[in-house]
């Protein structure tokens, strides 16, 4: 079994259209083994209970924001290796900082490609 196979993923955004086009690069990519949140919050409680390899994460959310869930995810020792890639529209100056302090892995900018995407989860994991 490939990594492909094997890597667990979730996926957070508040917005549907932009869960599926997410959920739907992974599937061009073959990566089929993922879970969805639509709420930051939903998604700290259920990490911690069943960690995945990796999130995806939408920046923009209410409530609990991408940098807002990353800073919890890394705060939390049984939750602080999980790779975290923050999903943006906006990838300002400020964002970008604040990611990269508090550790995330990569990001990508929407809209994006299937192609686009695997490079970016390729440069975390390792080889799809």
């Amino acid at each position: 079994m490939g990594l492909k196979e094997s890597l667990r993923v979730m996926v957070v955004d508040d917005m549907a259209t932009s869960r599926g086009l997410i959920t739907q690069a992974l599937d061009d990519i073959g990566v089929k083994n993922y879970v969805t949140e639509n709420d930051g919050r939903q998604a700290l409680d259920r990490l911690t209970t069943s960690p995945v390899h990796l999130v995806l994460s939408d920046y923009n959310m209410p409530g609990l924001d991408g940098l807002g869930l990353l800073k919890a995810v890394r705060t939390h020792p049984p939750t602080q290796k999980i790779g975290f890639i923050l999903v943006t529209g906006r990838p300002t100056p400020e964002i970008v900082n604040e990611a990269k302090r508090l550790g995330l892995n990569n990001m990508i900018k929407k809209p994006f490609t299937a192609a686009s995407m695997k490079q970016c989860i390729e440069s975390v994991v390792g080889r799809l």
